[in-house]
């Protein structure tokens, strides 16, 4: 229902002026204000989610006790603390960028969120950037208590490579950010679901995310191809040694690239 019209009064004559707001009102708050409140409302959402939570730090807390506890990466050369610490980051990139992003964008699409968002004054890149800004800041707080905890567990960095690091979080953030959408914007909600719980263990356990791969065989190849392996062997030579691996960077920008490319040609709002 329309506003009823507003009279003014001016020297003695009266017109009438509808109450609509002013043509800049839509535009009064720059597209930098508005990422940041989405950004803001899904770090929040994301860390009152059960669910979320699980996935994003109590399992990867788990997964690092009980390695460091068990000694399973444990080397007469190697202390097994230095190599999961970097293995359990890169579960934590997968749950956070991958896996949380593309289960609440999957019902986001499904209830129609999406396609209501991408009409407002945020729009579509805002509404993008604005997911990113919340891996982000989910991700920092991995970081804070998954490090945190390596530390009181034993784990010594090399501190040289920290920098290193940041890269390989920003680029492995938004790699997984991308594969993320680009399942969520293709298939229904459940499958999305299933799906990135699926691989977040697959990528997690056998791709090369936590565990290092060992030989030289064609399976060996193939996985060390994937981007959980090129993250987790990034992080690992970032922290244990302070150097860069640019093959494996070069693995894992090139699957930002694709999986970018491949989430803006077949997306789906609704």
């Amino acid at each position: 229902m329309s506003s009823p019209p507003r009279t003014t009064r001016t020297a003695g004559t009266s017109s009438t002026a509808p109450l609509a707001p002013h043509a800049g009102d839509s535009n009064s708050q720059s597209l930098a204000r508005r990422v940041v409140a989405q950004g803001r409302y899904e770090s929040v959402t994301a860390i009152r989610n059960g669910e979320q939570l699980l996935i994003s730090l109590i399992l990867p807390l788990l997964a690092l006790f009980g390695i460091v506890w068990s000694g399973l990466l444990d080397t007469p050369d190697v202390r097994g603390v230095d190599v999961a610490v970097p293995g359990i980051l890169a579960l934590a990139v997968l749950s956070s960028a991958f896996t949380g992003q593309g289960i609440a964008t999957g019902f986001d699409r499904r209830y129609g969120v999406l396609a209501y968002l991408s009409t407002t004054p945020l729009g579509p890149a805002g509404l993008v950037l604005g997911k990113a800004c919340a891996v982000l800041a989910v991700l920092l707080l991995q970081v804070i208590v998954i490090g945190g905890a390596g530390l009181a567990v034993g784990w010594r960095p090399d501190w040289a490579g920290v920098l290193w690091a940041v890269l390989w979080f920003i680029i492995g953030a938004a790699t997984f950010t991308a594969l993320g959408l680009l399942i969520a914007g293709t298939v229904r909600p459940e499958a999305t679901l299933a799906l990135t719980n699926l691989l977040w263990v697959i990528l997690g356990s056998v791709g090369g995310a936590v565990f290092p791969l060992q030989g030289s065989g064609w399976s060996t190849m193939v996985i060390s191809w994937l981007p959980s392996a090129a993250l987790g062997d990034g992080l690992r030579a970032a922290f244990s040694t302070g150097t860069l691996d640019v093959g494996a960077l070069l693995v894992l920008t090139a699957w930002g690239v694709l999986a970018t490319a491949g989430a803006l040609r077949w997306f789906q709002w609704r």
